[in-house]
Parts: structure tokens; sequence; C-alpha cells
């Protein structure tokens, strides 16, 4: 595994850990106002970002291309913002709200530009 489809495993684990993490913390102090955090980081971390990785491991020729760089950058920043947001929006500090609101919509935009760069590479004539 190389490139981005590297980056974006090496970025699933670290998701899966703080998820994980997170998810002990809930269950041995009894509070989970933190599961939406949690949930997010296990779904939208982990496993979108193991797809990434293992779509742009099976098409390496698109993984080496720069709109694959951007969707890896993309995806992590917003990422990265949303969960760390969506923490401390739960938290109660309703002033991160527009962090959340941004990353939310960059993430979304991570999306839609995977679909641009994946599904004519799945639907391509051999």
């Amino acid at each position: 595994m190389q490139g981005v489809a590297r980056n974006f495993f090496t970025l699933a684990i670290i998701y899966a850990l703080c998820g994980m993490a997170l998810g002990l913390h809930m269950a041995i102090s009894h509070d989970h106002d933190q599961m939406p955090t949690h949930a997010h980081t296990m779904v939208a971390g982990w496993l979108m970002s193991a797809v990434f990785a293992f779509f742009y491991h099976l098409f390496p020729a698109v993984g080496q291309k720069t709109l694959a760089v951007v969707h890896f950058w993309l995806t992590a920043v917003s990422g990265i913002g949303l969960l760390i947001g969506l923490y401390f929006l739960l938290a109660g500090n309703a002033a991160i709200e527009p962090l959340v609101a941004a990353s939310s919509m960059g993430f979304y935009a991570g999306m839609l530009l995977f679909a641009f760069i994946a599904l004519p590479a799945v639907w391509k004539k051999a």
C-alpha cells in the first residue's frame, strides 16, 4: 500500500483508536453524552477512511492523480475539524458550531469529490 491509499489507511487506524478510546471512556464513566462523536468517529472516520484506502489500493493509477491528494487533504482536515468540533459542541460549547458546520460541508464535499473520482474508475470499460 502506497501514497494516498497508505495515508487514508493510517488515518483510519488513528480514527479507530480515538473512537475506541472515547467509547471506553464513556463506558467507564457511565457518561454517554459523547455517543454522537463516538459514532461519527467510527463511521465517518474509521470506516470511510478505510474504504477510501482500499479503493485507492485497488485503483493505484487513480490514487496517483492530484485530485486524489486533494481528496485526502479535504477529507482529513474537514473530518478532524468535524470530530473535534462535535466533541466540544456536545460538551456545551455552542460557540464552536460554525466549525462543525464548515467541517461538515467540507466532509460532504470530500464525499462528492470521491464520487467524481471513483465512479468513472469503477465503470470504466476494460
